[in-house]
């Protein structure tokens, strides 16, 4: 049996706690609404499809707490190309429109990263994986891919910039087929 040590704190607040009735009252924070609304959904999924009589409530509750925890880590993996775009987009703007190394590496970084990001997504997401299958991850991996193509167009409208992408007619001239006249004359017709 484990005996409670002297110096250990429980900073979790219980219904007989002063501050409870107080704290339950107020909003909950960022994401945090995000995490209950898939508790409880959770909750109700998994309520009527566990038919095992040897697991606990408490289990149960861990188990969903587990699944709330794996969802909203999920949606913070599919949230990160974000946190990074608002970044890389103040870096290809003060880089400039002229060619150096440096406008080279941040264009060439801005265009590699989120086809590396779209190219793994099934990496980045397996630690949210549940072994069941009750964590529903299509929308943080559409939201993920999503981010990622946002930012690789900043990159391509920077290499636009740059003058690096063949969008006009000039680009294009050497695969104009031009005709070679047989004879000429000065003489007009």
């Amino acid at each position: 049996m484990a005996t409670k040590r002297l110096w250990s704190v429980n900073l979790n607040l219980q219904e007989h706690d002063v501050g409870y009735a107080y704290l339950q009252k107020k909003p909950s924070p960022c994401d945090m609404s995000l995490v209950q609304s898939t508790a409880q959904k959770l909750e109700q999924k998994t309520s009527y499809s566990i038919k095992d009589d040897a697991m606990t409530a408490a289990e149960n509750k861990q188990v969903m707490a587990i699944r709330a925890r794996k969802q909203s880590k999920a949606m913070s993996i599919a949230l990160s190309p974000g946190k990074q775009l608002g970044m890389n987009a103040f870096m290809l703007w003060m880089s400039g429109k002229n060619l150096n190394i440096f406008s080279i590496s941040t264009t060439s970084m801005a265009i590699m990263n989120p086809i590396k990001g779209i190219m793994s997504v099934g990496t980045a997401f397996r630690a949210c994986e549940d072994p069941e299958g009750k964590v529903d991850l299509t929308s943080s991996k559409a939201l993920f891919v999503m981010l990622n193509l946002i930012w690789l167009g900043v990159g391509m409208y920077k290499m636009a910039s740059m003058k690096l992408l063949p969008l006009t007619s000039a680009d294009w001239e050497s695969y104009v087929v031009w005709k070679h006249l047989a004879e000429t004359s000065s003489i007009p017709p």
